[in-house]
């Protein structure tokens, strides 16, 4: 069914107005992206309520594609062209049926065509583009099958190869890179690699003991010890991970920085970020793994609850002002503002971001990676960009006085200016600031909004059940009310493959999001304290971090355990 298709009978059904349609075209003309896509990213219309919507106006059943695992014989019924030429996924095979998931079920020309390729009958059940595309991307494009980790180490003839066990032992750079670039190494490094993306790790942390050397494995934010390399493997694991990155082999006694870029496969590009730090037993080294595939832009999908989504789409639709988001590293402040900047970019604006280090590359908007060594910082860059005819500026970080004064400046003449600081809470970063040295004045003139976020890990959908272990009086004492706690149903995952056994797959913001209004501004200016900012933003509407972890157990998207961790009580 085409785009205009869709979008009149949606209309004609008052699913949504016609200015809405004509809202999501021009984002659909502006993006190059599907509808469906558009619809959903403006908050018009979820893929649930779209996939409704076609199953109701084709007589056909719907389908959810993320909540199968399709087995792989069916999978090579219908090969990757024809699934992607159609737009179709082969779901079930029952005798001689194959149900197919399709966007569009009546297109007779490939319902014949996948009969005449598969001698089978055709049965259709709809779902979005969106959803086929990203699952054709899933079961099509599987990395090739690597070594196991026995097989790499079986390879490797200890009695003939000597690493030295020392690290200060004379140390020689030809014999240390003749060492990494030995087979059964560099497939032991290809291993960590695409082993960290095959389980979706976030980082992976090689780490030299006195008596072991082990890597770890951060997933959905937490660390697991993936495998223990003999310690004789040591330098020869460095040196090729720093021939890799393109790092100095040779420095062993300072930190380094560097990128590993992967190609895996035809279209598919992974990015490892790599920090060397000199230990006393070797040098340690994190990588971080940035995947623009997994890189989530889509505001409605992030964790947002309906009012606060609204309040921080308006903030920063605003002309002007400082949009400001808070939290620990590793917190998804970075996802939040891309996710912000995406919702801005367009032809009409001018984007400049300074950024340390640039994380993901974004089409259209013009990145600037820090240097502090050569004096260009994020208060350099921001002078800069002053310069350059800005609408719209994101600062990575604002760290200090100069930074934030300039930061201030900017959002008090006709610029949105989008940055992150290291506080625990929205209400703290008021203090924050004015602990830099920025007068109060200046900070309710200038902020539009804060925002706190924390992650907590999702529960698997593959072995989601209800948790009977959480008593009523947990949940009270977790902050929800007597009468909430005994209507709540949490729920927890019990623990299957896709999960790797640990019941949680995926991660899911909390977010709190405080808007500057005229009580809360009023209280600035009377130097009021953290507390008494919070209970009056509390009165005002706001939903705090617990809150937001509440609703998330009420909704059975995490668990009292995960928002315990991640939250402070109120």
């Amino acid at each position: 069914m085409a785009n205009e298709r869709i979008g009149e009978l949606l209309v004609r059904e008052s699913i949504i107005s016609a200015q809405q349609l004509r809202d999501a075209q021009q984002d659909t003309h502006r993006t190059g992206k599907r509808l469906a896509y558009s619809l959903a990213k403006l908050g018009i219309l979820g893929e649930k309520e779209l996939t409704e919507f076609l199953a109701r106006q084709y007589g056909v059943p719907s389908i959810s594609l993320s909540e199968f695992e399709i087995d792989p014989e069916v999978i090579e019924l219908i090969p990757k062209e024809v699934a992607v030429k159609h737009t179709v996924l082969p779901v079930q095979r029952a005798g001689s049926t194959l149900i197919v998931a399709m966007s569009d079920p009546s297109n007779i020309y490939a319902i014949d065509d996948l009969k005449f390729l598969t001698g089978l009958n055709i049965e259709p059940v709809v779902t979005t583009d969106a959803a086929i595309e990203e699952a054709i991307t899933r079961y099509y494009e599987q990395p090739e099958q690597l070594e196991s980790y026995d097989e790499v180490i079986g390879d490797l003839e200890f009695e003939d190869i000597d690493f030295g066990d020392d690290i200060d032992d004379d140390f020689s750079v030809l014999d240390s890179q003749a060492e990494a670039e030995q087979a059964p190494v560099v497939k032991l490094c290809n291993l960590i690699l695409l082993n960290a993306i095959n389980k979706g790790a976030s980082d992976i942390h090689i780490e030299p003991y006195e008596k072991q050397y082990r890597v770890r494995y951060r997933i959905d934010g937490v660390l697991h010890q993936e495998m223990a390399p003999p310690l004789k493997l040591r330098n020869a694991i460095t040196s090729r991970m720093k021939i890799m990155a393109t790092l100095d082999i040779a420095e062993r006694r300072l930190p380094q920085d560097g990128r590993i870029k992967l190609r895996i496969g035809k279209n598919r590009e992974m990015d490892f970020r790599v920090s060397t730090l000199p230990t006393l037993y070797g040098e340690k080294i994190v990588m971080r793994l940035l995947d623009r595939d997994k890189l989530e832009l889509d505001m409605t999908k992030l964790g947002f609850e309906a009012e606060p989504l609204k309040d921080f789409k308006d903030n920063i639709h605003r002309p002007y002002g400082m949009c400001l988001v808070t939290g620990p590293t590793g917190s998804g402040k970075t996802t939040t503002l891309y996710s912000a900047l995406s919702e801005l970019n367009a032809e009409e604006v001018n984007i400049s971001t300074a950024e340390d280090p640039v994380e993901y590359n974004l089409a259209g908007i013009n990145q600037v990676q820090m240097h502090e060594d050569i004096g260009l910082n994020f208060a350099t860059a921001l002078r800069s960009f002053l310069r350059q005819d800005p609408d719209i500026i994101m600062v990575g970080e604002i760290r200090d006085f100069e930074t934030a004064e300039i930061a201030v400046k900017a959002a008090l003449t006709g610029h949105l200016v989008l940055s992150t600081l290291h506080t625990n809470d929205a209400p703290s970063t008021i203090n924050r600031m004015l602990n830099m040295g920025v007068e109060p004045f200046l900070v309710t003139a200038s902020v539009n909004m804060i925002v706190a976020q924390r992650l907590a890990r999702r529960i698997c959908r593959d072995c989601v059940a209800d948790d009977e272990e959480v008593v009523e009086q947990a949940l009270v004492d977790g902050g929800m009310g007597a009468k909430e706690a005994k209507a709540c149903r949490p729920k927890r995952g019990r623990g299957c493959k896709t999960c790797a056994s640990t019941g949680y797959r995926g991660r899911v913001a909390l977010y709190e999001v405080m808007v500057m209004s005229d009580p809360i501004k009023d209280l600035v200016l009377q130097g009021a304290s953290t507390a008494e900012l919070k209970a009056e933003a509390i009165r005002l509407g706001m939903t705090t971090l617990r809150r937001s972890g509440l609703n998330k157990i009420n909704e059975g998207v995490t668990t009292l355990e995960e928002v315990l961790r991640v939250t402070a009580s109120d």
